[in-house]
């Protein structure tokens, strides 16, 4: 194994853009958490997405907290957030001292199912306690049904916060994902389908809450030639270098979105017809980036377990991993309160990522459907 390449679940992968940004970047030494590459990043993720506003930032969560304080989400309210998520998604209800609520995900996308969500705020208005916000994850670069969402979260006049962390360069209806709902949030994390290395986006059409968000993100820092604070702020601001870097990759999205869609075509085609393995579905009315390949096993038809097949890859140096475990199985939030039927447990039990990147070639994608038929046919690595 140690002397066979390792293959990556998802690196980052950079264009020949990005060090000529940070090159300029360090040219006029606008290194500081402010700067022109910041504000032209904005702008351009504004231009790309349909956005109307935006603020960079130094993380998705950094976006989703702003998000929350700006919903006036306080000690002791409810948020109500997809289960079948990175903690990422739900951390920042608990920094604001509330209590996430959360709901399961149906099989058509494997994200959140409106008719538990529908139920979740009924139940919860009923005990007194009506949602302050819903914080919607697309899963895996796969856009859920927002008009639906939409539907309900209007009827009941909650804010809705699309999580869009792992889709970017996804759409909804000819509609890029996080641009629906009252604010979008996006992720460049390193393992992202595009990276600043660190970072994230905050999105909305509200003009005033995003120049809020910006004031909090810089310490809320008053408007007076000393420094003076009225209110609590945060260290949130990307910085100009790392800005530089997203504008480079922005300029190869698409072509970041092409190949993670032939890595899953890839190994559609190679592993689709194996009993008991199913992919991650594509809903009809949007296109998945396939930030990763996902995928499920039935162990009684394919004669082994996904825990099985994740340990054969890693004894050939290959990272694989499980999906998310839903966020009301983890101790943290052992006590919220969950509405759904076991839809992500099933999913989770029987889930696996491949590794997605779109830096991987034709070998590295041929290692791993070899393994995974060895597996299939029980044979010894």
């Amino acid at each position: 194994m140690k002397d066979k390449k390792r293959i990556y679940l998802s690196s980052p992968h950079m264009g020949d853009k990005e060090f000529g940004f940070v090159a300029e970047a360090f040219e006029t030494n606008w290194i500081a958490p402010v700067g022109p590459h910041v504000d032209a990043f904005e702008k351009e993720f504004c231009e790309l997405t349909g956005s109307k506003y935006a603020v960079a930032l130094s993380s998705g969560s950094a976006a989703i907290h702003l998000a929350l304080i700006l919903l006036n989400v306080q000690r002791d309210d409810e948020v109500i957030c997809s289960s079948l998520t990175f903690s990422a998604s739900a951390n920042p209800i608990v920094y604001q001292a509330a209590i996430p609520v959360f709901v399961d995900s149906e099989n058509a996308t494997w994200n959140m199912d409106v008719r538990y969500l529908k139920e979740a705020i009924q139940d919860r208005i009923k005990k007194g306690k009506k949602p302050k916000a819903v914080v919607l994850t697309h899963l895996y670069g796969q856009s859920a049904d927002i008009d639906s969402i939409l539907e309900v979260c209007n009827q009941y006049n909650i804010p809705l916060i699309e999580d869009a962390a792992e889709s970017v360069g996804a759409y909804y209806k000819e509609k890029h994902t996080g641009t629906l709902g009252k604010f979008g949030v996006f992720s460049f994390n390193g393992n992202k389908i595009i990276t600043t290395s660190s970072g994230g986006m905050l999105v909305s059409g509200d003009k005033d809450l995003i120049q809020k968000a910006r004031f909090f993100a810089t310490q809320a820092r008053d408007p007076a030639p000393h420094y003076q604070h009225s209110q609590i702020g945060y260290n949130y601001r990307l910085s100009n270098v790392l800005a530089g870097i997203g504008r480079g990759q922005l300029r190869v999205l698409e072509e970041r979105v092409k190949s993670r869609r032939a890595n899953f075509e890839f190994y559609e085609r190679e592993l689709g017809s194996l009993p008991g393995v199913q992919f991650m579905p594509e809903a009809e009315f949007g296109r998945s980036n396939r930030w990763l390949t996902c995928l499920t096993i039935e162990p009684s038809e394919f004669g082994a377990t996904r825990e099985d097949v994740r340990l054969a890859l890693e004894s050939e140096n290959i990272e694989a991993r499980p999906l998310w475990k839903p966020l009301h199985l983890q101790p943290v939030f052992k006590d919220c309160p969950y509405y759904g039927t076991g839809v992500s447990e099933e999913i989770f039990d029987k889930g696996l990522c491949l590794p997605s990147g779109s830096n991987l070639n034709g070998q590295d994608l041929q290692r791993v459907v070899k393994v995974f038929h060895q597996v299939y046919k029980n044979e010894t690595i």
